[in-house]
């Protein structure tokens, strides 16, 4: 069983408490953050140090890294994090749901949190620090790049290749075959159907409000 040191104490910290602990073989034994956000000794009950004193509590040698964080700044701070654990000797591990329906005969990458009903089809390669959160269809031959955050319910089609540190949102489709270029964002909702731009933005058209009233329409 491998100790698990979590960087993080916000919600994806605290899922990922959950899951590593619920559904894995490693025993969670610690968190860290920056020693500007640490608040108060502890978190859900175990010691919370700061990322700048971890070496000196929890050795890489011993422990295995975590890195608990969100989408924030296109995965730049998650990215970030991943570097400079790995710079301090942490081995960094990724969980993979035990109700995901993984076919893809390769190994994920490192750092990877792979959610429930996600479903991978063969040939799938996913990199290193990549996040799926439940529910998400990723087609065969897809191949996803590092620092990549893919909300719930998102359908990848077959032969999609998604570069580095992309965004897609919830219920976003990407048609077969095409290249999502490095620092995408895809907002719920959309639907892409071309290749993209690097850094470029897209955006399902928005919902509007009615003027009636919802017991003025019959349903």
């Amino acid at each position: 069983m491998t100790k698990l040191v979590l960087f993080g104490t916000g919600d994806i910290a605290r899922l990922a408490h959950h899951y590593f602990a619920t559904d894995s073989e490693h025993e969670v034994v610690a968190f860290t953050v920056d020693g500007a956000y640490v608040r108060g000794d502890t978190f859900r009950g175990l010691p919370l140090v700061a990322f700048e004193h971890v070496v000196e509590r929890y050795p890489p040698a011993d422990h295995a890294m975590f890195v608990a964080l969100s989408y924030a700044q296109m995965n730049g701070l998650r990215a970030a994090k991943y570097h400079a654990a790995r710079q301090l000797g942490y081995r960094l591990v990724s969980y993979v749901s035990s109700r995901c329906t993984n076919l893809a005969s390769g190994p994920f990458g490192d750092n990877c949190f792979i959610l429930e009903d996600n479903t991978i089809q063969p040939f799938v390669e996913i990199g290193n620090d990549v996040t799926l959160w439940s529910g998400n269809h990723i087609g065969h031959d897809a191949r996803i790049g590092d620092h990549v955050f893919i909300a719930s319910h998102v359908v990848v089609s077959g032969h999609v290749e998604i570069g580095e540190s992309c965004f897609l949102g919830v219920n976003a489709t990407l048609r077969n075959s095409i290249v999502i270029a490095p620092h995408t964002l895809v907002g719920a909702g959309a639907t892409i159907m071309a290749d993209t731009v690097e850094h470029g933005v897209y955006l399902a058209p928005r919902a509007t409000l009615s003027a009636r009233r919802s017991d003025e329409v019959k349903l």
